[in-house]
């Protein structure tokens, strides 16, 4: 360990005297080789735990560099009225203030709250379903698991772009003197419901198929046994057993859709507009495309990150609320 310390500080030494010499690159590398295995090799009862710090401590710097300092500076942010490069002044509350005085943004937290409720029911509804008759004996399910996931390994903005081509080629051409979905103010949101669960379904069917594969057969025959119906067994015996199956799903689609920005930008770009009292607003500009705007199309960081602050501690509050209520109810069942 001491010759490892020795080697690498002359490295060092070396490096800021800028010597030309080639040989300090190795030296440096062989001197914390020889200080790693000095301190491994320590007479000393907590040298793995010091071993195992400096193994973990570059992705734990890398962490606090990419989400923790940010996510601190963010709130920093918050208060001043940084333009993205530097901040001439604190504010206060004054960006949280205006955030709630702008209609498109209480607009846009109305809609993703809606949103968000009606895709969490479908993807579920439609997971839960397809896991169904994947789970069946029918023949070729091992083809029906592999085309319903499908659509889930398509990038969003990709398949934002080929739906949007959809609906405002093929859908009108096929339905002649049809009018696009995305050009309706009350049916753009829709289009957006109907994208994405097609999307997601898939990938939370495989969560349920696997939860479904977990309930014993033992139970499942001793209920045929005892003539209980095919709707009995499912609500009686397979959604209680898989109630933590139930939770995770919830809770991902729950956030998937609160955090929905890829197909929102794709489709509709937040499209068509809506008059509101003296306000003209995007009628399907979801919270985080909002912030988005707010922020890069606007010019305006400091806003920007506020609404984010504000996201972050609402969906936070959610989700974690969601989990607690429904691990409270994998209790009762």
């Amino acid at each position: 360990m001491v010759v490892g310390v020795v080697l690498t500080i002359y490295a060092l030494i070396l490096d800021f005297m800028k010597s030309t010499g080639e040989l300090r690159g190795y030296i440096l590398i062989l001197g914390v080789i020889l200080l790693i295995l000095g301190i491994f090799k320590m007479p000393n009862k907590k040298h793995t735990k010091i071993v195992n710090m400096v193994f973990l401590f570059p992705m734990i710097f890398t962490f606090a560099v990419t989400v923790i300092i940010p996510f601190i500076l963010g709130i920093v942010y918050s208060f001043t009225d940084w333009n993205g490069i530097q901040v001439t002044k604190f504010v206060g509350l004054s960006n949280y203030i205006t955030m709630f005085k702008q209609s498109d943004y209480v607009y846009s937290f109305v809609i993703t709250v809606i949103y968000t409720v009606i895709n969490m029911i479908l993807v579920n509804v439609v997971g839960f379903a397809l896991a169904l008759v994947c789970s069946s004996k029918i023949k070729g399910t091992s083809f029906f698991r592999s085309a319903y996931f499908l659509p889930n390994l398509i990038g969003g903005l990709v398949l934002g772009y080929v739906w949007q081509f959809i609906f405002n080629k093929v859908f009108t051409t096929v339905f002649a003197g049809s009018v696009s979905m995305l050009t309706n103010a009350n049916l753009a949101l829709l289009a957006i419901l109907i994208v994405n669960t097609w999307q997601y379904a898939g990938y939370i069917m495989l969560i349920y198929l696997t939860g479904l594969q977990t309930v014993p057969k033992d139970v499942l025959e001793a209920a045929g046994v005892d003539g209980a119906s095919a709707i009995t067994t499912l609500f009686k015996i397979k959604m209680p057993m898989i109630a933590n199956t139930f939770t995770v799903c919830i809770f991902l689609t729950l956030v998937n859709s609160f955090k929905q920005f890829d197909l929102n930008l794709a489709i509709t770009n937040g499209a068509p507009s809506r008059i509101m009292g003296a306000d003209i607003i995007q009628s399907t500009e979801l919270l985080a495309l909002n912030i988005y705007n707010t922020a890069i199309r606007k010019n305006n960081y400091a806003l920007g990150q506020t609404k984010a602050v504000v996201f972050f501690i609402i969906l936070a509050v959610v989700s974690l609320t969601q989990v607690a209520i429904s691990k409270k109810k994998e209790v009762e069942l």
